[in-house]
């Protein structure tokens, strides 16, 4: 399988009461949303109602509209805009990570892996077991090609939420593409899909996988 599939991008959303990661272009949304399905290569998110709760704070309704405003924005590609409402929001609520988080996305989406590793570093101290977060980190980490700190990032997303599922589908681009560990890969492949996915790419990718894993097996049996 070629280095051609690309990964999804994510929004995340600071809602009242709790954060959904989404996965978009290039964003993480904490709140509802759709999801689109993933493109494999630069391993992202996609948008879907994912449904993990993660922020119990609630803001002031001036404050929720500020955010879904940024993340509107986002959502519609307008991410210089998205950008400024949400550093407008950190000014005045800092401590919502899902805010540094879809900074980091839009960081990551500019080129400006420095500031997207800041964001994801803000996010991170203010939760560090933030899923979103930790699965923004391992994409960085893997752009960087460090293939083992991006496992242990996303090993730690699946730690803090077993079905955030962004983290399964990239540990299997990861996997797949990048480490060589097929049966790995293939296992959080069919996690991602059976958590509700129904990808019909991921679905082609499962079947592709195990034809070569079972090629792999008989070549193995041949030569012994």
């Amino acid at each position: 399988m070629s280095l051609q599939r690309s990964t999804k991008k994510q929004i995340s959303w600071s809602g009242p009461c709790w954060l959904a990661p989404v996965a978009l272009l290039a964003v993480v949304l904490a709140g509802c949303g759709t999801t689109p399905g993933p493109d494999k290569d630069n391993a992202s998110a996609g948008i879907g109602p994912d449904g993990q709760p993660i922020d119990t704070r609630v803001i002031p309704p001036r404050a929720q509209t500020l955010y879904e405003q940024a993340v509107a924005s986002m959502a519609s590609g307008d991410f210089l805009d998205a950008q400024l409402r949400f550093q407008e929001f950190l000014l005045q609520y800092p401590t919502f990570p899902g805010a540094h988080v879809n900074l980091a996305i839009i960081y990551a989406s500019n080129g400006d892996d420095f500031g997207a590793e800041n964001s994801i570093t803000d996010a991170l101290i203010l939760d560090p077991e933030h899923p979103a977060a930790l699965n923004q980190l391992g994409m960085l980490q893997r752009r960087q090609g460090k293939f083992k700190e991006a496992e242990s990032a996303y090993t730690k997303a699946i730690q803090a939420d077993p079905d955030y599922k962004l983290a399964h589908f990239n540990l299997g681009v990861l996997n797949e593409l990048y480490l060589q560990n097929l049966d790995i890969a293939l296992q959080h492949y069919e996690h991602y899909q059976a958590l509700g996915s129904s990808d019909k790419k991921v679905e082609k990718w499962i079947a592709d996988l195990k034809r070569r894993i079972e090629s792999n097996r008989r070549t193995a049996n041949v030569t012994e």
